[in-house]
């Protein structure tokens, strides 16, 4: 531990003599180790600690009261060293008198001289000249409550100087606790003061008496000398010489004393001028503090001065002070109409516009800063917003020039770096040239959509203070925020309650500029004839595509959700809505017009390569295609909180439901052409460039080796599985998606589906069916074959063994493409040749018994082979052709007929085989 510090030591204090209030500074050693560390300081018996100003351990310095003692020791007390000693002292001087004609070294206050003439003071208020402790004893100021003595002594008071002094009160309230003995020593301090004061008085008049002796013997002796003489003569000298005496009197002390009053009235008007300049140096040195605080921007100390000074002086007729204070006020007009210009400057920030406007309310600034501030906002914003549309404009021009054969293909970019879009294409293509379009043009977004995005962003950053500018100009906080100045809050609140009506306009003028330019860029049909000019502009040469217009409809709901939360009314945001609605409604056309044409493009894409099922991928890339499509329109066909449904509208329902229909019409018209047209007729005038290059159709080509037949085979194949699956999955996701008229898209397309494939199949039937019918009449009277005159049936003849290899062609080549067109075909072809077998068993004439016999051979043989695929068509023909023959008489011709069946059955067992029932059933599993 530290040892403790050594007691205080003054050394010197300078100066060592002087009146009370006398500064001095005390030099020592020890005197503390800070402010804190001094706890006493006395000179000459008296505590100067609350004036006392520690500089270091060695200075203090403080001013000297009013002590008892005329001379005495300075004696400092620390914490850390205790009481210290003094080795100097210190001599309390009494306050010399100093007359008007006195030198002094000191200004000497006016009102507080004294006069050696008359020997009393001048020009002090009487409540000055009462003694501040009339007892003479020390006051010691009790503890009792303020208002238990006005309740003790009503009416009185405590003031000596007062009419209702009440002396015990004063007792109570100073001297509560004094001895009686002091109060004794009070009572003889009380006489002798009335007794100085008598003494003074009588004093001055024994000093007197000579001059009044003197003066009363020239009297009486003028007198006696005026009643001896009792001439005129005499009391006119008399009076003449009385007369010049006192004028030579008059003269000599003017002449004495006119210097000394000159320079008295001299310094009393310089003193006077020196108070007025003392005394109002606000007023006088205001304009220059104005300018000083306006280039500081202490626009707060500025407004409190004016405050002030025209509290003071605004009132006034004294010249000087109407001229300053005019100085005033024109400084305060150049301030409004800064704070004005300060106030209407744009950009500016919510909190200086209040700022801006208090100052201005502040400074009583004619008219109505606050709405004007608020009509400036609005100006700024809608000019904003034009001028975020020109320089767009510009922009797109300016890049059409230079990129103007790359339009066509800027509609298939779907990436975005606005929107950090990631989707792909609904057509992924191959070609290298699309691969490097693709790095090419992979981050730039079409200028429509950056305009919208910057647009919306414009305004959701502005109209937020814009909106918050009027609330606080309603309720009143622009003038105060702690509820002060309620008659500036209530003309405010006046004010806008007069004013809503074109607010709301304002606001609805900002939602129709930023609703007509949106439209103007992306729905330019939408706007009127007159408004093209101002908000369109844009050059429309190829249209946004789906995606695009997802992500802006994206964009407009958030900003419409940004508003919102402002609680802006409803009513004012519904055109906003009408515009979402109008945007989603677009999206959807745009979308389902693009499906369409993707769809016409899966053309090129077909690859003729069957699966088990006998099913190209063509089907699958179409429903994939439609299903993606749906996908994408999720968001926009998804309603949002205040949002109707896309499907309210009549027009748009039967638009969406001609479009669906169209799309899968397309797909319907894609088939028949793949299926019909010879490779060489394929129709590649809609595609692009980069789809119609020989890379990509060369896959068209891939699989030459198919005849046409096949192809009709494989389109039936589809056209079967589309009808059984692929309509039907898409009809769900319809519904699924809110579509309206699913049943409708599914009934015309279904029925436009069987039409395709009853027309395909008619194709493919009658071109397999022709050849073997054909052939039958030849084949039958090959040889000059005559019905009437043949020999006896040995067997089955060639012409129908070569019909029903004919028939298993077919069947082949059907079950090689699908089991399950097998049926449908083969019954198909079984009623053609029974139907052309009865003709030409009807056109005979007469047969012989043989002849009858090798007929009916023929017709039993061709209608046991082909059994399982008999119809009732195909069973009447047969009958038609069985009764046009004589029947069998004799038992021999029927057991040489059942003979000669098994005979062919047997030889021809392998070849048969494909038309037995196992088969059959082998195909439907």
């Amino acid at each position: 531990m530290s040892r403790a510090r050594q007691p205080p030591l003054v050394t010197g204090i300078s100066p060592n003599e002087g009146i009370s209030w006398t500064k001095v500074t005390i030099r020592g050693e020890n005197l503390g180790t800070g402010p804190t560390d001094l706890i006493g300081l006395t000179i000459c018996g008296h505590n100067c600690l609350l004036t006392a100003e520690w500089m270091s351990a060695s200075k203090i310095v403080c001013r000297v009261g009013q002590a008892k003692n005329d001379k005495g020791d300075i004696i400092v007390t620390t914490k850390s060293g205790g009481k210290g000693t003094s080795t100097v002292s210190f001599k309390l001087l009494k306050p010399e008198k100093i007359g008007i004609l006195d030198q002094s070294a000191v200004w000497v206050d006016e009102m507080n001289y004294y006069d050696m003439r008359t020997d009393r003071n001048k020009g002090i208020p009487p409540l000055s000249l009462r003694p501040a402790n009339p007892l003479g004893i020390e006051i010691d100021k009790g503890r009792f409550p303020q208002k238990d003595l006005e309740a003790l002594f009503p009416g009185m008071s405590a003031d000596f100087t007062s009419e209702n002094f009440s002396a015990a009160w004063y007792l109570i309230e100073n001297h509560s606790t004094t001895s009686f003995d002091q109060l004794k020593t009070a009572v003889v301090n009380l006489k002798k003061q009335a007794n100085k004061k008598n003494e003074g008085s009588l004093a001055y008049v024994k000093g007197g008496l000579s001059t009044f002796f003197e003066a009363q013997d020239a009297l009486s002796a003028i007198h006696q000398k005026l009643e001896a003489d009792g001439t005129e003569k005499v009391e006119g000298s008399m009076t003449q010489k009385l007369e010049n005496v006192l004028n030579r009197a008059s003269n000599t002390a003017d002449t004495l004393f006119q210097e000394v009053l000159g320079r008295k009235d001299k310094a009393d008007s310089t003193r006077n001028a020196l108070n007025v300049l003392q005394r109002f140096k606000f007023l006088f040195n205001l304009p220059l503090n104005i300018e000083r605080n306006i280039q500081k921007g202490d626009y707060d100390v500025v407004i409190n001065d004016y405050e002030k000074a025209k509290s003071l002086f605004g009132k006034t007729e004294v010249q000087v002070f109407k001229k300053y204070y005019a100085e005033v006020e024109t400084r305060i007009e150049a301030l409004r109409e800064l704070l004005l210009d300060k106030l209407l400057e744009t950009p500016s920030t919510l909190h200086d516009q209040k700022r801006y406007i208090r100052y201005l309310s502040d400074l009583h600034a004619p008219g109505d800063p606050a709405w004007q501030c608020i009509g400036a906002q609005h100006q700024w914003i809608l000019q904003l917003m034009h001028n975020c549309k020109e320089s767009y404009v510009k922009e797109q021009k300016g890049n059409s020039l230079l990129h103007s054969p790359m339009l066509d293909l800027d509609s298939d970019v779907r990436p975005s770096p606005v929107g950090h879009l990631s989707q792909s294409a609904s057509l992924k293509r191959g070609s290298s040239f699309q691969s490097g379009r693709d790095d090419a043009w992979r981050y730039k977004a079409p200028q429509q959509v950056i305009f919208v995005e910057k647009l919306t962003k414009l305004v959701v950053s502005q109209l937020p203070n814009f909106w918050k500018l009027w609330i606080s100009y309603v309720n009143g906080s622009l003038f105060s925020e702690t509820a002060e100045k309620s008659g500036q809050m209530e003309r405010s609140k006046k004010n806008a309650r007069q004013r809503q009506n074109d607010f709301k306009k304002m606001i609805q003028e900002v939602m129709h500029s930023l609703v007509k330019l949106i439209r103007g860029a992306l729905l330019p049909f939408s706007l009127r004839e007159g408004e093209s000019r101002q908000y369109g502009g844009w050059e429309m040469k190829t249209e946004l595509s789906g995606q695009w217009l997802t992500h802006v409809i994206q964009t407009v709901r958030l900003s419409s959700e940004s508003l919102t939360a402002l609680e802006i009314p409803n009513d004012m945001l519904q055109i906003i809505q009408d515009l979402i609605l109008d945007l989603r409604v677009r999206c959807i056309i745009v979308t389902l017009q693009h499906t369409a044409e993707d769809i016409k493009r899966l053309a090129e894409k077909e690859d003729w390569v069957v699966d088990n099922e006998g099913l190209t991928s063509l089907p699958s890339q179409f429903e994939q295609c439609i299903i993606h499509s749906l996908q994408s329109l999720k968001t926009v066909l998804d309603c949002k909180p205040g949002e109707a449904s896309v499907f309210q509208q009549q027009k748009t329902q039967e638009d969406v439901c001609q479009l669906s229909i169209g799309i899968l019409q397309v797909f319907i018209d894609c088939l028949e052409q793949l299926s019909t047209k010879p490779d060489g007729d394929i129709d590649t005038a809609h595609l692009s460039v980069d789809v119609s290059s020989p890379d990509l159709f060369g896959s068209i080509h891939e699989d030459s080796s198919l005849s046409s037949e096949q192809r009709l085979l494989i389109a039936l194949s589809n056209c079967r599985y589309l009808e059984r699956h692929t309509f039907l999955n898409i009809a769900e996701h319809f519904e699924k998606h809110g579509f309206q008229g699913v049943e409708k898209i599914t009934q015309v397309s279904m029925e436009s589906l069987k039409e395709l494939d009853q027309r395909l199949f008619e194709m493919y039937v009658e071109s397999k069916a022709d050849p073997i019918v054909g052939s039958l009449e030849p084949g039958i009277y090959a040889g000059y074959f005559d019905w009437k005159d043949c020999l006896v049936p040995a067997g089955v003849r060639n012409y129908l063994k070569e019909a029903l290899v004919n028939i298993i062609a077919v069947h082949a080549e059907v079950f090689t493409i699908s089991k399950d067109l097998v049926p449908r075909v083969m019954s198909r072809i079984v009623e053609a040749v029974s139907e052309e077998l009865s003709r030409l068993m009807q056109c005979v004439s007469s047969f012989s018994k043989n002849g009858a016999l090798q007929a009916r051979l023929e017709i039993c043989a061709l209608r046991d082979t082909v059994a399982i695929y008999l119809t009732p068509e195909s069973n009447s023909s047969f009958k038609q052709a069985l009764e046009a023959l004589p029947q069998l008489s004799s038992g021999t011709d029927k057991k040489l007929l059942e003979e000669l069946l098994n005979k062919f059955k047997s030889s021809m067992h392998l070849q048969l085989t494909c038309f037995q029932a196992s088969s059959s059933a082998m195909m439907k599993t």
